[in-house]
Protein backbone atom coordinates (compact mmCIF):
# COMPACT_ATOMS: atom_id res chain seq x y z
CA UNK A 1 0.00 0.00 0.00
CA UNK A 2 1.45 3.37 -1.04
CA UNK A 3 2.06 6.19 1.43
CA UNK A 4 -0.38 8.40 -0.52
CA UNK A 5 -3.14 5.82 -0.12
CA UNK A 6 -2.47 5.41 3.60
CA UNK A 7 -2.55 9.19 4.07
CA UNK A 8 -5.77 9.45 2.06
CA UNK A 9 -7.49 6.80 4.19
CA UNK A 10 -6.31 8.33 7.48
CA UNK A 11 -7.32 11.89 6.58
CA UNK A 12 -10.73 10.94 5.17
CA UNK A 13 -11.45 8.70 8.16
CA UNK A 14 -10.67 11.59 10.50
CA UNK A 15 -12.80 14.04 8.52
CA UNK A 16 -15.66 11.53 8.40
CA UNK A 17 -15.61 11.08 12.18
CA UNK A 18 -15.53 14.86 12.63
CA UNK A 19 -18.43 15.47 10.23
CA UNK A 20 -20.54 12.44 11.16
CA UNK A 21 -22.58 13.80 14.09
CA UNK A 22 -23.12 17.14 12.37
CA UNK A 23 -24.24 15.46 9.15
CA UNK A 24 -26.67 13.15 10.98
CA UNK A 25 -28.20 16.19 12.66
CA UNK A 26 -28.44 18.04 9.35
CA UNK A 27 -30.09 15.06 7.65
CA UNK A 28 -32.62 14.82 10.46
CA UNK A 29 -33.45 18.46 11.14
CA UNK A 30 -32.20 20.53 8.16
CA UNK A 31 -32.33 18.35 5.03
CA UNK A 32 -32.18 21.36 2.70
CA UNK A 33 -28.70 22.12 4.07
CA UNK A 34 -27.50 18.54 4.41
CA UNK A 35 -25.51 18.80 1.18
CA UNK A 36 -22.93 21.24 2.52
CA UNK A 37 -20.82 18.90 4.65
CA UNK A 38 -20.67 16.18 1.95
CA UNK A 39 -19.45 18.85 -0.49
CA UNK A 40 -16.71 19.86 1.95
CA UNK A 41 -15.82 16.17 2.46
CA UNK A 42 -15.52 15.73 -1.30
CA UNK A 43 -13.27 18.79 -1.50
CA UNK A 44 -10.95 17.25 1.07
CA UNK A 45 -10.97 14.01 -0.96
CA UNK A 46 -10.27 15.99 -4.12
CA UNK A 47 -7.28 17.67 -2.48
CA UNK A 48 -5.93 14.38 -1.14
CA UNK A 49 -6.26 12.80 -4.60
CA UNK A 50 -4.26 15.64 -6.13
CA UNK A 51 -7.15 16.72 -8.32
CA UNK A 52 -7.76 20.04 -10.03
CA UNK A 53 -11.33 20.64 -11.19
CA UNK A 54 -12.29 23.41 -13.59
CA UNK A 55 -15.89 24.51 -14.04
CA UNK A 56 -17.40 25.70 -17.30
CA UNK A 57 -20.89 27.11 -17.38
CA UNK A 58 -23.07 27.89 -14.39
CA UNK A 59 -25.13 25.52 -12.23
CA UNK A 60 -28.74 26.65 -12.29
CA UNK A 61 -30.44 27.73 -9.08
CA UNK A 62 -33.79 26.38 -10.31
CA UNK A 63 -35.45 23.69 -8.22
CA UNK A 64 -36.53 20.88 -8.40
CA UNK A 65 -33.30 20.12 -10.27
CA UNK A 66 -32.13 16.92 -11.92
CA UNK A 67 -28.54 17.07 -13.18
CA UNK A 68 -28.18 14.66 -16.11
CA UNK A 69 -24.53 13.64 -16.49
CA UNK A 70 -22.25 11.19 -18.24
CA UNK A 71 -20.45 8.64 -16.09
CA UNK A 72 -16.76 7.77 -16.40
CA UNK A 73 -15.58 6.52 -13.02
CA UNK A 74 -16.21 6.34 -9.28
CA UNK A 75 -14.11 9.51 -9.34
CA UNK A 76 -17.13 11.37 -10.77
CA UNK A 77 -18.62 11.40 -7.27
CA UNK A 78 -15.65 13.39 -5.98
CA UNK A 79 -15.38 15.53 -9.12
CA UNK A 80 -19.00 16.68 -9.25
CA UNK A 81 -19.73 16.35 -5.53
CA UNK A 82 -16.95 18.83 -4.73
CA UNK A 83 -18.37 21.48 -7.05
CA UNK A 84 -21.85 21.94 -5.54
CA UNK A 85 -24.12 20.37 -2.92
CA UNK A 86 -25.75 17.38 -4.61
CA UNK A 87 -27.07 13.91 -3.93
CA UNK A 88 -26.52 11.01 -6.30
CA UNK A 89 -28.89 8.44 -7.75
CA UNK A 90 -26.99 5.17 -7.30
CA UNK A 91 -27.63 1.58 -8.29
CA UNK A 92 -28.94 -0.67 -5.53
CA UNK A 93 -25.72 -2.73 -5.43
CA UNK A 94 -23.85 0.24 -3.94
CA UNK A 95 -26.01 -0.08 -0.81
CA UNK A 96 -24.27 -3.41 -0.16
CA UNK A 97 -20.65 -2.33 -0.68
CA UNK A 98 -18.51 -2.21 2.49
CA UNK A 99 -17.61 1.30 3.67
CA UNK A 100 -18.90 2.88 0.44
CA UNK A 101 -22.52 2.24 1.42
CA UNK A 102 -22.12 4.28 4.60
CA UNK A 103 -20.49 7.17 2.75
CA UNK A 104 -23.22 7.01 0.09
CA UNK A 105 -25.93 7.25 2.74
CA UNK A 106 -24.22 10.24 4.35
CA UNK A 107 -24.17 11.79 0.85
CA UNK A 108 -27.95 11.16 0.90
CA UNK A 109 -27.82 8.94 -2.19
CA UNK A 110 -31.05 7.56 -3.65
CA UNK A 111 -30.67 3.84 -4.37
CA UNK A 112 -32.56 2.51 -7.39
CA UNK A 113 -32.98 -0.93 -8.93
CA UNK A 114 -31.92 -0.88 -12.58
CA UNK A 115 -32.38 -4.65 -12.99
CA UNK A 116 -36.19 -4.66 -12.82
CA UNK A 117 -38.36 -2.50 -15.08
CA UNK A 118 -41.21 -2.94 -12.59
CA UNK A 119 -39.18 -1.01 -10.00
CA UNK A 120 -39.04 2.16 -12.12
CA UNK A 121 -42.28 3.64 -10.75
CA UNK A 122 -41.16 3.21 -7.15
CA UNK A 123 -37.72 4.59 -7.94
CA UNK A 124 -39.34 7.57 -9.66
CA UNK A 125 -41.42 8.26 -6.57
CA UNK A 126 -38.32 8.18 -4.36
CA UNK A 127 -36.48 10.56 -6.69
CA UNK A 128 -39.51 12.87 -6.93
CA UNK A 129 -39.81 13.07 -3.14
CA UNK A 130 -36.22 14.22 -2.82
CA UNK A 131 -36.56 16.69 -5.68
CA UNK A 132 -39.72 18.11 -4.12
CA UNK A 133 -37.68 18.77 -0.98
CA UNK A 134 -35.49 21.17 -2.92
CA UNK A 135 -32.46 18.93 -3.38
CA UNK A 136 -30.35 18.77 -6.54
CA UNK A 137 -29.99 15.15 -7.65
CA UNK A 138 -27.43 13.75 -10.08
CA UNK A 139 -28.59 11.09 -12.54
CA UNK A 140 -25.84 9.29 -14.46
CA UNK A 141 -28.13 8.80 -17.41
CA UNK A 142 -26.02 6.24 -19.27
CA UNK A 143 -26.94 3.74 -16.57
CA UNK A 144 -23.35 2.55 -16.28
CA UNK A 145 -19.81 3.86 -16.55
CA UNK A 146 -18.30 4.28 -20.00
CA UNK A 147 -14.73 4.16 -21.24
CA UNK A 148 -14.17 7.87 -20.69
CA UNK A 149 -13.97 8.55 -24.42
CA UNK A 150 -17.44 7.73 -25.75
CA UNK A 151 -20.68 8.96 -24.20
CA UNK A 152 -23.19 6.11 -24.11
CA UNK A 153 -26.90 6.61 -24.94
CA UNK A 154 -28.88 8.26 -22.14
CA UNK A 155 -31.84 6.44 -20.60
CA UNK A 156 -35.01 8.41 -19.96
CA UNK A 157 -37.20 6.04 -17.90
CA UNK A 158 -36.30 7.50 -14.49
CA UNK A 159 -36.69 11.04 -15.81
CA UNK A 160 -40.23 10.25 -16.91
CA UNK A 161 -41.09 8.38 -13.73
CA UNK A 162 -39.99 11.30 -11.54
CA UNK A 163 -41.83 13.80 -13.75
CA UNK A 164 -45.06 11.83 -13.48
CA UNK A 165 -44.84 11.95 -9.70
CA UNK A 166 -44.14 15.68 -9.53
CA UNK A 167 -46.57 16.80 -12.22
CA UNK A 168 -46.19 18.85 -15.40
CA UNK A 169 -43.59 21.56 -15.64
CA UNK A 170 -42.07 20.78 -12.26
CA UNK A 171 -38.58 19.46 -13.05
CA UNK A 172 -35.62 21.37 -14.45
CA UNK A 173 -33.03 19.22 -16.22
CA UNK A 174 -29.48 20.49 -16.64
CA UNK A 175 -26.96 18.57 -18.76
CA UNK A 176 -23.56 18.10 -17.10
CA UNK A 177 -20.41 16.83 -18.83
CA UNK A 178 -17.54 15.33 -16.85
CA UNK A 179 -14.20 15.02 -18.63
CA UNK A 180 -10.75 14.02 -17.38
CA UNK A 181 -8.10 15.85 -19.35
CA UNK A 182 -4.66 15.25 -17.82
CA UNK A 183 -2.64 12.98 -15.54
CA UNK A 184 0.51 14.40 -13.97
CA UNK A 185 0.24 17.35 -16.34
CA UNK A 186 0.12 15.21 -19.50
CA UNK A 187 -3.00 15.08 -21.72
CA UNK A 188 -5.02 11.88 -21.36
CA UNK A 189 -5.37 10.01 -24.64
CA UNK A 190 -7.34 6.84 -25.32
CA UNK A 191 -4.60 4.60 -23.98
CA UNK A 192 -4.28 6.35 -20.61
CA UNK A 193 -8.01 6.90 -20.15
CA UNK A 194 -8.24 3.40 -18.66
CA UNK A 195 -6.21 4.72 -15.71
CA UNK A 196 -9.17 6.95 -14.83
CA UNK A 197 -12.23 5.22 -16.33
CA UNK A 198 -13.74 2.50 -14.17
CA UNK A 199 -16.04 0.17 -16.03
CA UNK A 200 -16.90 -3.40 -16.86
CA UNK A 201 -15.61 -5.94 -14.36
CA UNK A 202 -12.89 -3.76 -12.83
CA UNK A 203 -12.40 -4.21 -9.08
CA UNK A 204 -12.81 -0.96 -7.18
CA UNK A 205 -9.98 -1.32 -4.64
CA UNK A 206 -7.08 -1.92 -7.09
CA UNK A 207 -8.35 0.82 -9.41
CA UNK A 208 -8.61 3.28 -6.52
CA UNK A 209 -5.14 2.39 -5.23
CA UNK A 210 -3.57 2.79 -8.66
CA UNK A 211 -5.25 6.14 -9.28
CA UNK A 212 -4.29 7.48 -5.85
CA UNK A 213 -0.68 6.50 -6.54
CA UNK A 214 -0.79 8.33 -9.87
CA UNK A 215 -2.17 11.60 -8.46
CA UNK A 216 -2.25 14.99 -10.23
CA UNK A 217 -5.57 14.53 -12.06
CA UNK A 218 -7.12 17.36 -14.07
CA UNK A 219 -10.88 17.34 -14.66
CA UNK A 220 -13.49 19.63 -16.18
CA UNK A 221 -17.15 19.87 -15.20
CA UNK A 222 -19.28 21.61 -17.82
CA UNK A 223 -22.82 22.79 -17.08
CA UNK A 224 -25.16 23.01 -20.05
CA UNK A 225 -28.44 24.78 -20.74
CA UNK A 226 -31.21 24.07 -18.19
CA UNK A 227 -34.50 22.86 -19.65
CA UNK A 228 -37.87 22.58 -17.92
CA UNK A 229 -39.54 19.24 -18.58
CA UNK A 230 -42.97 20.46 -19.65
CA UNK A 231 -44.65 17.05 -19.41
CA UNK A 232 -43.66 13.43 -18.69
CA UNK A 233 -44.32 12.63 -22.34
CA UNK A 234 -41.43 14.89 -23.31
CA UNK A 235 -38.89 12.84 -21.35
CA UNK A 236 -37.39 11.06 -24.38
CA UNK A 237 -36.96 14.26 -26.36
CA UNK A 238 -35.51 16.23 -23.45
CA UNK A 239 -33.20 13.40 -22.39
CA UNK A 240 -31.97 12.96 -25.96
CA UNK A 241 -31.27 16.70 -26.17
CA UNK A 242 -29.31 16.50 -22.91
CA UNK A 243 -27.29 13.59 -24.31
CA UNK A 244 -26.47 15.58 -27.43
CA UNK A 245 -25.35 18.58 -25.38
CA UNK A 246 -23.20 16.44 -23.05
CA UNK A 247 -21.50 14.85 -26.07
CA UNK A 248 -20.84 18.31 -27.50
CA UNK A 249 -19.42 19.61 -24.22
CA UNK A 250 -17.11 16.60 -23.80
CA UNK A 251 -15.80 17.09 -27.35
CA UNK A 252 -15.30 20.82 -26.74
CA UNK A 253 -13.30 20.19 -23.56
CA UNK A 254 -11.04 17.68 -25.28
CA UNK A 255 -10.54 20.02 -28.23
CA UNK A 256 -9.48 22.92 -26.02
CA UNK A 257 -7.67 21.50 -23.01
CA UNK A 258 -5.79 24.70 -22.40
CA UNK A 259 -8.82 26.95 -22.17
CA UNK A 260 -9.15 28.84 -18.91
CA UNK A 261 -12.24 28.13 -16.84
CA UNK A 262 -13.65 29.17 -13.48
CA UNK A 263 -12.05 27.22 -10.63
CA UNK A 264 -14.48 25.41 -8.34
Amino acid sequence: MSLRLVLLVVVLAAVTLLFLPLQLLAMRFAPRHAGLLPMLWQRVARFMLGMKVRVEGVPTTARPLLLVANHVSWLDIVTLGSVMPVSFIAKQEVAGWPVVRHLARLQRSVFIDRTRRSATAGDGAAIAARLAGGEALVLFAEGTTGDGVQVLPFRSALVGAAARELGEGAITLQPVAIAYTALQGLPIGRLRMSDVAWHGDMDLAPHLAALVSTGAIDAVVSFGTPVVLAAPGDRKRVTAAAETEVRSMVRAVRASRGRTATPA
